[in-house]
């Protein structure tokens, strides 16, 4: 039996390197897939600053300007954490740094996109706090650990920034109003690549930003800790402790940092100029919480169509019920706060008023899995991020053509069911549709509707439309609470400008 012990144990030694080996392997790989990407990615940030510079700025350029500058940050944070794991040296921490002067650099920005944000920055920072450390190590604490406190918090939250000195030590503290991090996941999030799972938002990184900032305040002899228990009330405090270092002369504190252009890609104005609606175009619903990725398609999408839009499942509902006209199109990102693209499809998948409105998924989320959870909800199309625009403009077109061919076949067979053949009363039903629309009514509660026109009784709707009365009573209810009438002629003064 010892025997046997013994060999398992040695088994489970050589299977534990070769994990371990594998798992080497595998990282390698990857930083050597990231380092290939630097070179080009340079070469496009470099003669991107320079077409800037030298032509007008504009808000496209501004935009794929922050889009490379984040991308850049990324692959800096990659191999940063591969050199940390390593044990090589990133920063220098020999230089005596002012940490009270930058950050009031850095959170005039912090401010700025707060205010964007609607949510509120307080500040309280005491003149002459000095550190012995690089001044972009500390330049990096401050933009990751401010910039998390924003990103987790939503309109109306407040984010509290203090600096002091407490005798010989530093009290860096961030505090916000935000979502909070579970006591179970707090130890976690220093820990590269984990990420909290937000299932419903667009709000997953990559999981480097916190395990870089550990790292750097290890390498500083310092202290970080999170205070947050979301369960009981929302917020987080995260409070990082340092060495303080007295000045002394002839010291010459370094003032400045390196910036990461981090906040670049965030403080763009995105807001979007609606236009006037045309009644001669198509109307589109776009749901997308990535307000840069929501003001392009806007953009791009006014152009053909009336664009109404939502940051999220919640908004679009509220959308549907309030606004007319009804869309004739839904473009849906899938990862959203408060209600995601699945659950959002399938609640509008349940009600008569919306369920022919086709959904096209855009996202980045399209695995198999995923798909067939698409499909299952009742979109009819996914689209895979990164995408064409002509592409996703040439599949909405062809969709919206397809629909309107179906609806006027589907006019054609009512007409002829009804015994309406020539021009005048196709023209006159063709008019009762448009006013249908207005109304938000069913194709079944238009069809019982033609039909009360005509001096129908309830059985004889039934008995023509193959249904029960109680079901032709239901819907005739229905038509007079969404029209506002209290009989069946006012009713049909409403819905029949002429006589059909």
């Amino acid at each position: 039996m010892q025997q046997w012990n013994t060999n398992l144990r040695e088994q489970v030694k050589i299977r534990t390197k070769q994990l371990e080996k594998l798992n080497e392997q595998r990282v390698s790989n990857f930083i050597n897939l990231v380092h290939e990407i630097k070179t080009p990615l340079t070469l496009v940030k470099n003669y991107m600053d320079e077409y800037i510079v030298k032509n007008l700025k504009s808000e496209e350029l501004d935009i794929i300007k922050g889009g490379v500058d984040k991308l850049v940050r990324d692959v800096v944070n990659l191999f940063d954490v591969n050199r940390f794991a390593k044990g090589i040296g990133v920063y220098n921490h020999n230089e005596i740094t002012d940490f009270s002067i930058i950050l009031g650099q850095d959170i005039i920005f912090f401010e700025h996109y707060s205010a964007l944000k609607k949510i509120t920055c307080k500040k309280d920072i005491e003149d002459n706090i000095f550190i012995k450390a690089d001044s972009n190590a500390i330049n990096r604490v401050i933009n990751n650990i401010i910039e998390n406190a924003i990103k987790y918090s939503t309109e109306g939250d407040t984010i509290t920034v203090s600096l002091n000195g407490v005798e010989d030590k530093i009290l860096f503290i961030v505090e916000d109003t935000g979502i909070g991090i579970a006591p179970e996941n707090q130890r976690k999030v220093f820990e590269p690549y984990y990420q909290i799972s937000h299932k419903t938002t667009s709000l997953q990184g990559m999981g480097l930003g916190l395990p870089i900032v550990k790292k750097i305040v290890d390498s500083l002899k310092g202290d970080i800790s999170i205070k947050s228990n979301p369960s009981l009330t929302r917020g987080t405090k995260v409070v990082i402790t340092l060495n303080r270092y007295i000045l002394q002369m002839p010291d010459s504190p370094n003032k400045n940092s390196k910036r990461l252009d981090s906040m670049m890609y965030n403080l763009f104005n995105y807001d979007l100029n609606e236009r006037t609606y045309d009644k001669e175009k198509k109307t589109i619903l776009l749901i997308e919480d990535s307000k840069s990725m929501l003001r392009f398609l806007f953009n791009k999408l006014s152009d053909k169509y009336n664009v109404l839009y939502a940051f999220d499942g919640v908004g679009a509902l509220k959308l549907l019920k309030e606004k007319t006209p009804t869309p004739d199109l839904i473009l849906s990102d899938i990862m959203m706060d408060k209600i995601d693209g699945f659950n959002f499809a399938k609640a509008i998948t349940d009600q008569d008023m919306f369920n022919y409105i086709p959904i096209i998924f855009l996202t980045a989320k399209a695995s198999p899995s995923d798909m067939l959870d698409g499909y299952n909800s009742g979109a009819i199309d996914f689209i895979r991020k990164p995408f064409s625009f002509t592409l996703l403009s040439l599949k909405i077109e062809n969709i919206l053509n397809t629909i309107a061919r179906q609806h006027q076949a589907m006019i054609n067979q009512t007409l002829s069911r009804f015994g309406y053949k020539n021009n005048s009363h196709q023209n006159n039903y063709i008019e009762f549709d448009k006013i249908s629309k207005l109304y938000k009514l069913t194709n079944r509660e238009k069809e019982i509707a033609a039909l009360l026109k005509q001096g129908k009784s309830y059985k004889q709707i039934a008995e023509t439309l193959y249904i029960s009365e109680k079901t032709v009573n239901k819907h005739i209810q229905n038509t007079f609470e969404k029209t506002d009438s209290s009989n069946k002629i006012e009713l049909i003064n409403k819905l029949f400008s002429t006589s059909l």
